[in-house]
C-alpha cells in the first residue's frame, strides 16, 4: 500500500511540474514577443504567486513523510499560507522547510496547519 501511495505522489508531482513548466513556457513566450531580446540579462520579473503555489504544492507532494495531499497552499504577495492537518510536528516542520526554500517566498504562515488527532 505504501508503494502505491509513493507512486501516486510521484505521478501527481510530475503532473504538477509539467503544468508549471507549461505555464512558465507560455509566460516566457509572451514576454519574448513583447520585448527586444537581450543576451545574458538578469530577469527583473517577480515570481508570480501562482507559480509559487504550484511549486510548493508539487514539492510537498514529492517530499517523503509529508502529507502533501492534506496540505492546502495559498500565496499572496510571496507570503505562503499552509493549512490542513499533518500527522506530527516533524511533518509540520518539513512542510515549512519545503515552502521556505522556494524562490520568491518571502514568508511562510503555518498557523493553519494542525496536528491530526489519532
Amino acid at each position: 500500500m505504501n508503494k502505491i501511495r509513493t507512486r501516486s505522489r510521484s505521478l501527481l508531482a510530475a503532473a504538477l511540474s509539467v503544468g508549471l513548466l507549461s505555464v512558465a513556457g507560455h509566460g516566457m513566450a509572451a514576454m519574448q514577443a513583447n520585448e527586444p531580446e537581450e543576451k545574458n540579462a538578469e530577469s527583473t520579473q517577480p515570481v508570480s504567486d501562482t507559480w509559487i503555489t504550484t511549486k510548493v504544492k508539487a514539492d510537498l507532494l514529492a517530499t517523503e513523510n509529508v502529507s502533501g495531499l492534506d496540505i492546502k497552499v495559498e500565496t499572496v504577495n510571496g507570503v505562503v499560507t499552509l493549512t490542513g492537518a499533518v500527522a506530527n510536528q516533524a511533518q509540520k516542520d518539513k512542510a515549512m522547510e519545503v515552502a521556505r526554500n522556494i524562490e520568491g517566498v518571502t514568508r511562510v504562515d503555518d498557523s493553519g496547519l494542525t496536528l491530526a488527532s489519532r
